[in-house]
């Protein structure tokens, strides 16, 4: 009886992690964000240990719930176990409160709350330490078609976007109408025709917008670029606008609220988000959330005070 109720519970961890990557696959976006706010890897580079991420823990799940190579698996949920909590309590030491997307967004969990997670589920696998396993004639082989098998789902379901084609936004804003904006009200006063300056066209409800308000908060951190030389452009209310900073977790930008959204769908043909990089009021820059492109970002902001 005990014996059946350990292999239960090794399945069930095993379904704990296949869920857990499952939901991360979902929210995929914001897990890079989460995995690049740290700054130990590039934006680009932060797309792969992402998926890496997920791919191992579908491989652990899997190899849980089919109970083969019990002790490679074991081992191998253990440490990822303990290396999820270093970074968590690196977080903790940061001051960090944030969601650490161990379940996406769907269960939300703070780096304590997440320790004292990932502190049930080691005692529980030193339950099943002992519990026997099967091994294939061709376990290694086998380890890795479901490796590669895993790898591919994830980079199919969700292809990083710096290995996918993606849109040219440069027909998203109509550059005529955004560079008279700059010289007329509310825009015409926020000196935006000197110097290097970004601007964010954003709608206070789009999710994406508020993704891209988190990537640029992190990237001028990194790199300091000046927080008065950013404006966003808000399409919605005050109220929204709030809820926006409070529910994208970013810095705390200058902004306005373009009363006029008529013009301001003309400005950019009705694409949420954009970012405009402007130097002397000249457009030196364009992107929307998922082209982004950090060495030109970096080299913009580090570059500001250059004569």
């Amino acid at each position: 009886m005990r014996h059946k109720l350990l292999h239960i519970l090794k399945i069930l961890l095993g379904l704990t992690f296949i869920v857990s990557a499952v939901l991360k696959i979902v929210d995929m976006d914001r897990f890079e964000l989460y995995v690049y706010s740290y700054h130990f890897f590039s934006l680009n580079f932060s797309f792969l240990v992402a998926r890496a991420a997920i791919i191992v823990e579908l491989v652990l799940g899997i190899g849980l719930v089919s109970n083969c190579l019990h002790k490679l698996m074991w081992w191998g949920s253990v440490l990822m176990l303990l290396g999820y909590t270093a970074l968590l309590v690196y977080a903790l030491a940061l001051g960090r409160t944030d969601n650490c997307h161990c379940f996406g967004d769907v269960l939300q969990f703070n780096p304590w709350q997440s320790i004292i997670k990932n502190a049930v589920l080691l005692v529980l696998f030193a339950l099943i330490y002992k519990v026997k396993g099967w091994r294939l004639k061709a376990d290694v082989l086998a380890l890795v078609a479901v490796t590669l098998a895993c790898g591919a789902l994830v980079f199919l379901v969700s292809p990083p976007d710096n290995y996918t084609p993606s849109y040219d936004p440069t027909h998203d804003l109509n550059h005529e109408l955004f560079t008279e904006a700059l010289q007329q009200p509310p825009l015409d006063t926020l000196g935006l025709e000197e110097g290097r300056k970004v601007v964010a066209i954003l709608s206070s409800g789009c999710e994406y917008c508020m993704m891209t308000a988190q990537k640029l908060s992190l990237m001028q951190r990194f790199y300091g670029f000046p927080e008065d030389q950013i404006l966003y452009v808000f399409m919605g209310t005050e109220e929204g606008v709030q809820t926006f900073y409070q529910e994208s977790e970013s810095t705390k930008y200058p902004y306005i609220i373009y009363e006029d959204v008529i013009h301001l769908l003309q400005i950019n043909n009705g694409m949420f988000p954009i970012v405009v990089l402007l130097d002397d009021g000249e457009i030196v820059g364009e992107y929307g959330f998922r082209n982004m492109k950090e060495q030109e970002m970096k080299a913009f902001f580090e570059n500001t005070n250059e004569p």
